[in-house]
């Protein structure tokens, strides 16, 4: 279980919540977490790219010349390899990066590397009608009230569906992801170097894992 301070928009203490969440056995959190790492940035890859072999490259049906008496080294096409214009050796084709990982450690990599990174989270209170207008600096400012350093990566947890005025406040921070409770993943808590969660983000996070 851990305890964490709740603040307001002022960067006030107002209130403190627990996180209770079954993680991994420290002997084995780093390797499930990793992997769950490598699974996420794995899927994410296209694996589009694609060459042609010297058997898909258009034209080289015809011998170039005859084998012997030109003083030329012989040549049976003008898609070989060794030629401009010609096929790829070992050229890359198209491929499935995918990597199963069973949904239960998915998971349990996921509470494991969000409760390790309590010291880098920010719990606020609902902050949406702080904001009456999109206001780019009124972002700054709070997150200066709330001690976090200027350039620093903020991942910004939300509840509910963003709303309009936060949605432009924040995207012209190019340091601050903002994403909702159920879009949580592993990159996004590990890449951050602050979290900032709302504090019903918080509950339902909890809701949604403490039970497994």
């Amino acid at each position: 279980m851990v305890n964490c301070v709740v603040k307001n928009w002022q960067g006030e203490q107002v209130g403190e919540t627990t996180l209770e969440m079954k993680i991994a056995k420290e002997d084995n959190a780093e390797h499930i977490v990793h992997r769950a790492l490598v699974r996420q940035l794995h899927n994410q890859r296209q694996g589009t790219v694609s060459s042609k072999t010297r058997a898909e490259v258009r034209g080289g049906g015809r011998k170039p010349w005859r084998q012997k008496g030109t003083g030329r080294a012989r040549a049976g096409s003008i898609r070989s390899p060794l030629w401009r214009g010609g096929g790829v050796i070992f050229g890359p084709k198209p491929r499935d990066f995918s990597i199963k990982m069973n949904r239960k450690e998915r998971r349990l990599a996921l509470r494991t590397a969000f409760i390790n990174r309590c010291e880098d989270l920010i719990v606020v209170e609902n902050f949406a009608e702080q904001l009456s207008t999109p206001k780019t600096q009124e972002v700054v400012a709070a997150f200066t009230r709330l001690e976090i350093e200027t350039g620093a990566k903020v991942l910004l947890i939300i509840a509910d569906n963003i709303s309009k005025n936060l949605h432009l406040s924040v995207r012209n921070l190019p340091n601050v992801k903002m994403i909702k409770h159920n879009c949580l993943n592993i990159y996004d808590i590990l890449n951050a170097d602050k979290i900032v969660a709302t504090s019903e983000a918080i509950s339902k996070i909890q809701e949604v894992y403490c039970g497994e």
